[in-house]
């Protein structure tokens, strides 16, 4: 069974495959946009008989870039999208996520939302991601 920590990893490194898009692992010190990270928020045990399947709730945070710019908005609407680019395509093109889990998915988007960090406000949309891993 996978931890925590490796899917946290292996979130981030699937969305690396996004160009221009900064991925960590846990939420970073400092704000450097555009970026994303995982955040775990439940896991649910005994999934299936014989405690055969854990489900691993995350939220991925996307933080897009400045609230003021155009660009942040036309960014936005690119990692929404399906296609090359776009966040559930980068997290659904290999459900598994290298191996890392049975099977994910990205469940919904949405929480689109202004942040105030460093004394800008920035742009950010959360995406609802689920994996599923044998217990």
């Amino acid at each position: 069974m996978s931890s925590v920590a490796q899917v946290k990893t292996a979130i981030a490194s699937k969305l690396g495959s996004i160009s221009g898009l900064r991925t960590y692992d846990r939420q970073p010190d400092n704000v450097n946009v555009p970026m994303a990270f995982p955040s775990l928020r439940s896991i649910e045990y005994h999934g299936a008989m014989g405690n055969g399947m854990v489900t691993h709730n995350y939220d991925v945070t996307v933080i897009v870039g400045r609230a003021s710019e155009r660009s942040a908005e036309t960014l936005l609407d690119t990692y929404l999208s399906y296609g090359s680019g776009g966040i559930r395509w980068a997290l659904e093109t290999d459900r598994t996520l290298g191996g890392t889990v049975d099977t994910s998915l990205v469940e919904s988007a949405g929480n689109i939302q202004t942040i105030d960090a460093n004394d800008t406000t920035y742009l950010t949309v959360d995406f609802r991601f689920v994996a599923q891993v044998r217990g």
